[in-house]
């Protein structure tokens, strides 16, 4: 096939990029580069030193013979070159990943929460107008979250996507399929709620096919084709704001950092491994929907822990020291979260789960380049509350938290 990744120069992005080339695809990076903007907005860089994507395109090539093309393009601001590069290229699939992607971030400030929303929301209705617009027949994936649902205890699984419910009637109970409420806990969370709307409507009324993919948290570094050369390594986020928690604890371990569980780490939380990540889209390409179908949701994770214990893990592992903070989220202090992967699963998806050797190899990377960490972004200063202007924000070894006007 010939496959788009949008916002294929990012985390998941890059990884996913590889292993549906090396697969056989002719695979399209479209991307306009804001992430590593972004890195130069927040002083931080990623821990594994990037080259340019043009560099890595060519590293690749030279390693496997395999060409990529990347096109720079804004989805959220160039929609007629977007409705020409359509026009012009006619993939045969889109792996939409063009989002910015981190909770925090978009908690940081108004100016960040209006970005987060312009640049979400822009980016996937200019793409589903355009694809409307030219025809394009192209089998859509999008990387969604599993914040989408929320995280309050319900007492029962978590579907994959969809809920049956009954309504009372004059003449009786009719039943009826909706999506599961959504309960998004950060200004990120809720453009992908407002994503599942938007695919909602195009998939019924222009008939596109779609399938939306909530993922869990992401933790890993290497896949099977980054590993093929140091170039070709992945980006690797420690920072508050684009760090996830796995990662965030392997790194802190590497440098002798205590582990910062913020509130009573009683959150528990959806993972997955990068590599998983990257075969669940894979597989989610192969089975796409018919044009009429309603958007295929799965729930890309495989297993789930509470904060705490994945932090008592990595303890465990490497004797590092947890510290408890308070918490600079609006968020429940405890939850049970319990969720259905059966489509994977069914798929064919082995899940990789938590893995000693495989935690002990992240912590082997953090440690080969911990001389490119700035210990005083580690972290998590973004906070979900503001009272009179006022933000919230660690000391640099995270170990209290002060108020800042």
């Amino acid at each position: 096939m010939r496959i788009a990744i949008l916002g294929g120069d990012g985390f998941v992005g890059w990884p996913t990029t590889l292993h549906l080339s090396e697969t056989g695809h002719e695979v399209h990076i479209v991307d306009n580069l804001s992430r590593r903007w972004i890195d130069a907005e927040l002083g931080v860089q990623s821990l594994t030193p990037i080259d340019s994507i043009q560099e890595r395109c060519r590293i690749w090539k030279q390693v496997t013979g395999r060409a990529l093309q990347f096109h720079l393009l804004d989805l959220a601001n160039e929609y007629e070159r977007l409705k020409t590069w359509l026009e012009t290229v006619k993939p045969d699939a889109i792996v939409h990943f063009a989002e910015q992607r981190a909770a925090p971030y978009s908690m940081k400030t108004d100016r960040h929460k209006v970005y987060t929303v312009n640049n979400n929301v822009s980016c996937t209705h200019n793409l589903l107008a355009a694809m409307v617009e030219t025809g394009c027949d192209a089998h859509l994936v999008h990387l969604g979250t599993m914040g989408v649902y929320g995280y309050s205890s319900v007492g029962a699984a978590i579907p994959e996507g969809y809920l049956d419910v009954q309504i009372d009637t004059p003449s009786g109970p009719k039943g009826q399929e909706i999506l599961y409420p959504t309960r998004p806990g950060s200004v990120y969370h809720m453009t992908k709620s407002l994503d599942q709307i938007l695919f909602q409507f195009y998939a019924q009324n222009d008939g596109l096919r779609i399938t939306d993919l909530h993922q869990g948290i992401v933790w890993g570094t290497h896949t099977d084709q980054t590993r093929r050369h140091e170039q070709l390594i992945n980006r690797f986020d420690y920072d508050g704001d684009y760090g996830t928690v796995l990662n965030r604890f392997l790194i802190q371990a590497a440098i002798g950092y205590p582990l910062t569980v913020h509130g009573t780490g009683g959150q528990t939380r959806a993972f997955i491994h990068i590599q998983d990540s990257v075969r669940c889209v894979d597989l989610a390409l192969q089975d796409a929907p018919r044009a009429g179908d309603r958007v295929k949701i799965f729930n890309q994770m495989t297993q789930t822990r509470r904060v705490r214990d994945l932090a008592e893990m990595v303890a465990g592992l490497t004797g590092s020291e947890i510290r408890y903070l308070p918490n600079p989220r609006k968020e429940a202090a405890e939850n049970d979260l319990e969720v259905k992967n059966d489509q994977f699963l069914a798929l064919g998806l082995d899940p990789i789960t938590l893995q000693e050797g495989l935690l002990s190899e992240v912590v082997e990377v953090a440690g080969k380049y911990a001389h490119r960490i700035d210990r005083s972004r580690v972290p998590a200063v973004s906070a979900w509350t503001r009272e009179h202007g006022a933000r919230v924000e660690h000391d640099p070894e995270g170990t209290r938290l002060k108020s800042v006007s």
